[in-house]
C-alpha cells in the first residue's frame, strides 16, 4: 500500500501481479490494440481480462469534457465546468499553497465528471512572448515554472486524479509545431527546458508525461530516447506512462522503442499493422510491448482503485476559489500618485468591450464552457456609490465622430477613466503564434483618446502574454489580469476599490519592443529548423546580461502598502557541494493595509571561464503581514543554487567563486546582500591543449610543474638562451603580457627543438595529473 503524492492509497503490488496475469493471457494482437486509445479520450479496455479503460480530458485550467463530436482544438462544446485562471496568472501568485488549492478543486471536479487524468499543467517555458500558447506556460523562468506546477500536481492527485505534464519538451511556439526541430545545446536543454519538468517529475510524480509535437535536436520527442529513457526514466527515475500529443506520432514502431507508451487518440488500426508488423519482422519484440503495456495499466488500475462514482463538487465553492486565486494573481504595474485604490464616491467612466464581455479564459484545447462570468461592470456598479458612465467604445465607435466625442465628453467629466484592453481572443490561440507583440490599433487608440483629456486614467489588461504599451508613461495605473478565469470580473472590482490588496508578481518580464526580446534573431527558424542561440540567457537573464531595460521586470508587482527588508543573514560563509546554507531575513509591512509580499532569493554569479547569467532565481516565498507587522522568512540553498550544467561532467556543476545572495522585490529591485563562497569537494580541471594560453598553464600546479619541466628541456639542448625571452618572465608586468600566448608558440621559439610531439607528451602528463 502506498500514497506517493499521487492519491489515496493503491496497492501498487497488487495490481502488479493483476498486470502480468493479464499479460500472459493477452495476444500480440490485443496488446498492439492497447497501446492506443480506444476512442479520443479514452484508453482501450479488455472486460474479459478486467481491464477497465480509462478517460482523459483537457483541464490545465478548467475541465474540458466533451460528450458529443470530440477534438483537441476547442471547436465543439464541453460540460460546463469552471474556469481557472490561465498559466500565467497562477505563476502571477508566486503562490505554492494557493496553487495546490487549485490543483486540489480541479481534481475534486474532475473526479466528479469521471475522469482518470487532467492533461495538464502545461510548464514550457516562455522563450519568446510571441508564442501562441504563452497564456497556458508559467513562466520564462525554469525555477518559478517547476515550483508553481509541482504544487499544481501534488494538489490535483491529492484527490486521486493523475496529472500528465506536458508538452516534453522544447514547445516553445506554435509555428510549425508539428514538425519543427529545436536545435538546443545541451546545457541550455538541461537548465532551461528541461528544468522546468525536472522537479515536477522528481517531487510530485505525475502520473503520465505528454510528449511534444516537436523534434528536438533532430529527432520527434515521441521518438527520442535521449528524453523519453535517458532522461525522463534513467535520470529522474520517471515511474509513470509516457503518451503522445493528439496525432502527435510520426513513426510509430521508433516511438515504441524509444519509450513511448501510448498513441492518443485512436490510430484507427493504422498502427496496430505497423506495429504487428514491426514484430513480425524482430523490429520489435513481445517485450518491448509489454513494457508499454505495464505502465499504462498500473496508472489505469490506480484510476480504477481512486474513482469514486458517487463523488460530487460544489459549484458555488469552486467559483468562489477562482475569484480569491485571480484576487492573488493580477498584477499592480503602475500606480502614480496613489491613484489605487478608488474611493467607491467618485465618479468614474468605464471604457473597453472587455468591461461587458471579458476576456478571462484561453483558447484550443484550454477552452472551457464557463458555469457562469463576473461581468467587470457589472461588479464595478455593485461597489461605487458615484456615477458610473460605460461605453464599450468598439473599433466602429472609434472612427464615428460623434461615438468620439461622447467618449471625450465622460472621460473629461469623470474623477477617473477605467480603461479595459488587452488581446481579443483569436490573436493569442493555439496553433499559431503572433505577429508582434501590439494590441489592437484601436484599443490603443482609446487609450490615447481618454488619457489625453483625463490624467487620472487607469488601464486594465487582459491577456495571456505581454504586449507593448505606447501609451504606459500617459496614463496613472496600469493593472495586468492576463486571464482571470470566470470570477475575474468580482475579483478586478475589489481589487480596484480597495477591499482586496495587490499581490501579484508577473513571471515574465514585459519588453518595451519586440526587438529587445532574447529570440528576436533565432526564431521561428527557417527550412524546419530553429535554433535556440541564445542559449541560456532568455528572459530576465537576457535583459540583465544585455543591459537592455525592460517596460517591467520578472517578479515586478505593486502593492497599496509598502515593505520593508531587513537583517539578511546566511547560516554560514562558506558551503560545499554536500552542504545547505540557511539565509534569513525581516519583512516588515511599512505601509497602512494589509498586504502580501512575494521575497524573491537570487543568487548573483561569479565572472569564471563559463559564461552564466548575472544572477537566478533559486527561491521565494509569499508572506502576509498587518500594517506595523514584521516576519522573518527563511530558505535553504544547495549546491544546485550555485551550479550550471557541464556538459563534459554530464551533471550539474557549482564552481569556485564567491557568489551574493540577493533578497529582492524583483528581478530589479535588490533590497539586501550578502556574499557566499563555495568551495566544491571536486574542483573541474580544465584540460590543457596546445591551444591553450600560458596564464591557464600556470594556473594550476601541475601546470607550473609543466613549465619548469619546459624550462629544464630548453637548457638541456642547449637553448637557455630562450629562457630570457618575456614569456619566461616571472615579473606580474611580463606576465600579464604574455599570458594570452598560446603554448604552441614554445615551438616556434625554441626552433622547433620543443617540437609538438615533445609538447604533446609534457601536455598528456600535466592532464594526468589534472585529472
Amino acid at each position: 500500500m502506498k500514497n506517493d503524492n499521487t492519491g489515496a492509497e493503491f496497492n501498487d503490488d497488487l495490481s502488479s501481479v493483476k498486470i502480468e496475469e493479464i499479460l500472459r493471457k493477452m495476444t500480440i494482437s490485443e496488446k498492439a490494440d492497447y497501446l492506443s486509445g480506444k476512442n479520443f479520450w479514452e484508453t482501450m479496455d479488455f472486460p474479459a481480462y478486467g481491464l477497465p479503460s480509462m478517460e482523459v480530458a483537457d483541464g490545465p485550467y478548467g475541465l474540458r469534457k466533451q460528450e458529443g463530436i470530440s477534438d483537441h482544438m476547442g471547436w465543439n462544446k464541453s460540460r460546463p465546468a469552471v474556469a481557472y485562471v490561465s498559466g500565467p496568472g497562477m505563476a502571477a501568485t508566486w503562490d505554492r499553497d494557493l496553487v495546490k488549492e487549485a490543483g486540489h478543486h480541479l481534481g475534486i471536479e474532475a473526479k466528479a465528471n469521471g475522469i482518470s487524468i487532467l492533461l495538464g499543467p502545461a510548464v514550457n517555458i516562455v522563450r519568446t512572448p510571441l508564442c501562441g500558447r504563452c497564456f497556458e506556460y508559467y513562466s520564462e523562468d525554469p525555477f518559478l515554472a517547476a515550483d508553481i506546477a509541482t504544487a499544481y500536481i501534488q494538489g490535483v492527485q491529492g484527490e486521486g486524479i493523475g496529472c500528465c505534464i506536458k508538452h516534453y519538451a522544447a514547445n516553445n511556439q506554435e509555428t510549425d509545431r508539428e514538425f519543427i526541430d529545436a536545435e538546443i545545446d545541451e546545457r541550455t536543454l538541461r537548465e532551461i527546458y528541461l528544468a522546468a519538468f525536472e522537479k515536477p517529475i522528481k517531487i510530485a510524480q505525475p502520473w503520465s508525461v505528454m510528449t511534444a509535437l516537436n523534434k528536438v535536436n533532430g529527432s520527434y520527442c515521441s521518438e527520442n530516447k535521449y528524453l523519453l529513457e535517458d532522461v525522463l526514466r534513467n535520470d529522474w527515475g520517471f515511474k509513470g506512462f509516457t503518451m503522445s500529443d493528439w496525432s502527435g506520432i510520426n513513426n510509430r514502431v521508433r516511438a515504441i522503442k524509444a519509450g513511448l507508451d501510448l498513441e492518443m487518440p485512436c490510430s484507427h488500426g493504422v498502427s496496430h499493422e505497423r506495429i504487428m508488423a514491426a514484430v513480425a519482422s524482430g523490429e520489435l519484440t513481445e517485450e518491448d510491448l509489454d513494457k508499454c503495456c505495464r505502465r499504462i495499466m498500473r496508472q489505469v488500475f490506480r484510476a480504477q482503485a481512486q474513482a469514486d462514482p458517487q463523488a460530487k463538487w460544489n459549484e458555488p465553492k469552486h467559483h468562489d476559489f477562482v475569484r480569491k486565486l485571480c484576487e492573488n494573481s493580477m498584477i499592480l504595474l503602475q500606480n502614480e500618485d496613489h491613484i489605487l485604490p478608488l474611493d467607491s464616491k467618485q465618479n468614474i467612466a468605464v471604457f473597453g468591450e472587455f468591461a461587458s464581455e471579458p476576456r478571462f479564459q484561453m483558447d484550443g484545447s484550454a477552452l472551457v464552457n464557463p458555469t457562469r462570468r463576473d461581468i467587470p461592470i457589472d461588479e464595478i456598479k455593485k461597489l461605487a456609490f458615484g456615477r458610473v458612465d460605460y461605453m464599450p467604445a468598439t473599433s466602429d465607435s472609434l472612427d464615428d465622430p460623434e461615438q468620439l466625442e461622447k467618449i471625450i465628453n465622460f472621460a473629461g467629466r469623470a474623477d477617473v477613466a477605467l480603461v479595459m484592453v488587452g488581446l481579443p481572443k483569436g490573436i493569442e490561440a493555439e496553433g499559431h503564434d503572433r505577429k508582434d507583440l501590439k494590441i489592437p490599433a484601436y484599443m490603443n487608440k482609446l487609450v490615447t483618446t481618454v488619457a489625453a483629456v483625463q490624467p487620472n486614467t487607469v488601464v486594465i489588461l487582459s491577456n495571456g502574454s505581454p504586449v507593448e504599451m505606447p501609451w504606459q508613461k500617459n496614463v496613472k495605473a496600469i493593472v495586468e489580469c492576463f486571464l482571470g478565469g470566470q470570477a475575474m470580473g468580482s475579483a478586478l472590482a475589489k481589487l480596484l476599490y480597495g477591499a482586496v490588496n495587490p499581490s501579484g508578481k508577473l513571471p515574465v518580464t514585459f519588453p518595451k519592443a519586440l526587438a529587445n526580446t532574447p529570440a528576436y534573431f533565432n526564431y521561428p527558424g527557417q527550412g524546419g529548423k530553429v535554433t535556440y542561440k541564445e542559449g541560456v540567457f532568455i528572459g530576465y537573464r537576457y535583459y540583465d546580461t544585455k543591459e537592455i531595460e525592460p517596460l517591467f521586470p520578472f517578479g515586478h508587482g505593486l502593492s497599496y502598502t509598502e515593505f520593508t527588508y531587513s537583517n539578511l543573514s546566511l547560516s554560514m560563509e562558506e558551503i560545499s557541494d554536500y552542504d545547505v546554507v540557511t539565509v534569513t531575513l525581516t519583512v516588515t509591512n511599512s505601509g497602512e493595509r494589509y498586504g502580501s509580499e512575494t521575497v524573491q532569493i537570487y543568487v548573483e554569479n561569479p565572472c569564471g571561464e563559463v559564461l552564466r547569467p548575472i544572477k537566478e532565481l533559486r527561491e521565494f516565498t509569499k508572506v502576509s503581514l498587518a500594517p506595523g507587522q514584521s516576519k522573518t522568512v527563511r530558505f535553504e540553498l544547495s549546491a544546485r543554487s550555485f551550479s550550471y550544467y557541464d556538459k563534459d561532467l554530464n551533471r550539474f556543476y557549482s564552481p569556485a567563486g564567491e557568489y551574493q545572495i540577493l533578497a529582492a522585490a524583483s528581478s530589479q529591485d535588490i533590497r539586501l546582500k550578502a556574499p557566499i563562497r563555495f568551495k566544491p569537494t571536486f574542483v573541474k580541471k580544465k584540460e590543457i591543449t596546445g591551444w591553450s594560453t600560458i596564464g591557464q598553464l600556470r594556473s594550476s600546479e601541475a601546470g607550473r610543474e609543466m613549465f619548469e619541466k619546459i624550462k629544464r628541456f630548453l637548457i638541456s639542448t642547449g637553448k637557455e638562451q630562450l629562457l630570457t625571452l618575456p614569456i619566461f618572465d616571472e615579473s606580474e608586468t611580463n606576465r600579464v603580457r604574455v599570458n594570452d600566448l598560446p603554448l604552441r608558440i614554445l615551438t616556434l621559439l625554441s626552433e622547433n627543438v620543443l617540437n609538438n610531439d615533445i609538447l604533446d607528451r609534457l601536455i598528456a602528463e600535466c592532464n594526468q595529473k589534472l585529472h
